[in-house]
């Protein structure tokens, strides 16, 4: 079920009364209402993964359980791994299967040796890699001694489960999310606004900004040989806008749909796109994902400390990683690889803290140094997505290439002008407006500022109007579902 589509806005508001309804009864009833309005969400797509789902919940609660009363460390070890090679066994055979059954029949083949091999003909479950990672951090906590386990299947179920955030994040942490299914949620008119105007936002993120620019993105991709290299650029930039509208557009809706339940989620994007450094770009992009490898793979290899090579092994180690985690694909790799080379000088020399500050804090345009520092970020980010988008490492090198011959300097053509011109505004205008609100948690969130309830369902009834009037012409499905 697609947040964008009309079966959600059916969903959301059916369920949205139900829940509420249930505000006077024993929590355990919202909580379950929540589990099976969850899967039911998640059933949508193909009901046979609610068995997965279901088979890990399962599994970390009573681990989890285990590990809260043993003491002996080496049991408790056991009892970790357990939970990890459970989690990540599923991922591997879902996700990375045929990607190393193939990689490895292509090795021995270049040594000539001919082998056999069998891929497996499987989907990929929607969501797997989100609810994995969120059910880890619950097992991982319990054994560092940072949270206690959970007595409530029912509450963990629906810390699991939780159909906003369910296929494509925010990764919660159980330290932040599960305590909140402990306590009986009160309807609060002013929070459940303030989520209404972030799913508003969201919408208009997605199917507005990352609608449109994928036609064109999708289009220049798929026909690169026949485009110069200034469509080609033009073709990465749209992409870049993409993604982003796609999937901050996506935890915007995920926010506030659990802020109109009651629930606090942790910000996913803070304004990317106005960073002045690569550093500050992954501290401000899929947050919950660059802070969760971060706490569980780099701070336990080590981190920062050590010597030059420590710190250079780990860098590579969690933005590889981080690459594969997206898809079973070198090319995935290999811009986990590049954003990799371009955090190094800054941790090597030290100066991946300077920028920790909101950009021209409390002035409305920055220094040129700070102007520059944007655009160069922006334009690293957006050669690393060409490496990211593109379908194959061939693809993506020719593409590159392209884009660096003379061509480059030719006016660019698309395959529909006006479209992309539009498009081409309606983003500036959104840029403008996310810079002079990038204060804020959210883009929106100065509408709870205004008294009048008129006039504040004016400005949303006219985004809403906007939202609808240039809305892409096809649906696209949110680019994270295949992760």
């Amino acid at each position: 079920m697609l947040f964008n589509s009309v079966d959600f806005a059916i969903f959301l508001p059916i369920v949205f009364v139900l829940y509420w309804s249930l505000s006077k009864k024993k929590l355990i009833y919202q909580n379950l209402f929540i589990v099976i309005v969850s899967y039911i969400f998640y059933g949508w797509w193909d009901y046979r993964f609610l068995s997965l789902i279901l088979f890990s919940t399962t599994t970390d609660f009573t681990i989890g359980k285990v590990l809260s009363t043993e003491n002996d460390q080496f049991k408790r070890k056991v009892y970790l791994w357990m939970s990890i090679i459970i989690n990540l066994g599923f991922l591997g055979v879902f996700k990375y299967h045929n990607f190393f059954i193939e990689n490895f029949t292509t090795a021995f083949s270049f040594l000539g040796f001919n082998i056999e091999s069998n891929t497996l003909n499987i989907i990929l479950p929607v969501g797997i890699s989100f609810y994995t990672f969120q059910t880890l951090s619950y097992t991982i906590d319990i054994y560092n001694k940072k949270l206690e386990s959970s007595t409530d299947f029912i509450a963990f179920a629906a810390f699991v489960c939780f159909f906003p955030q369910l296929v494509a994040g925010p990764i919660e942490r159980a330290t932040n999310l599960l305590p909140q299914f402990y306590i009986k949620r009160k309807f609060d008119y002013n929070k459940s606004i303030d989520g209404l105007h972030q799913i508003v936002l969201g919408l208009f993120k997605k199917v507005v900004i990352a609608d449109n620019s994928a036609e064109i993105a999708n289009d220049i991709f798929t026909n690169y040989q026949i485009y110069s290299g200034s469509t080609l650029l033009f073709g990465a930039i749209f992409f870049a806008f993409q993604i982003y509208g796609d999937f901050s557009g996506y935890s915007d809706i995920a926010i506030g749909i659990s802020r109109i339940f009651g629930f606090d989620l942790k910000k996913n994007f803070n304004t990317p796109y106005f960073s002045r450094d690569i550093a500050e770009f992954w501290r401000k992009w899929h947050i919950s994902l660059s802070t969760w490898f971060r706490d569980y793979v780099y701070i336990p290899l080590g981190g920062s400390r050590g010597g030059n090579g420590t710190r250079i092994r780990n860098t590579f180690i969690i933005f590889i990683v981080s690459g594969f985690w997206h898809g079973a694909n070198w090319t995935f790799i290999a811009w986990g690889t590049l954003n990799a080379l371009y955090f190094l000088p800054l941790m090597l020399t030290k100066n991946n803290r300077n920028n920790i500050d909101i950009v021209a804090e409390g002035r409305f345009l920055p220094s040129l140094k700070d102007f520059f520092s944007i655009i160069k970020t922006f334009f690293l980010t957006v050669f690393a997505w060409i490496f990211f988008r593109a379908e194959s490492m061939t693809i993506a090198i020719n593409y590159i290439s392209e884009i660096f011959s003379s061509s480059l300097f030719s006016i660019p053509q698309f395959t529909n002008k006006k479209n992309a011109l539009i498009t081409l505004i309606i983003i500036s205008i959104f840029i403008l407006i996310e810079w002079m609100f990038r204060e804020y948690r959210h883009t929106l969130e100065p509408l709870n500022n205004i008294k009048s309830p008129v006039f504040r369902c004016l400005i949303l009834s006219t985004i809403t109007i906007f939202t609808f009037l240039f809305m892409s012409n096809s649906e696209q499905e949110f680019i994270y579902f295949q992760f």
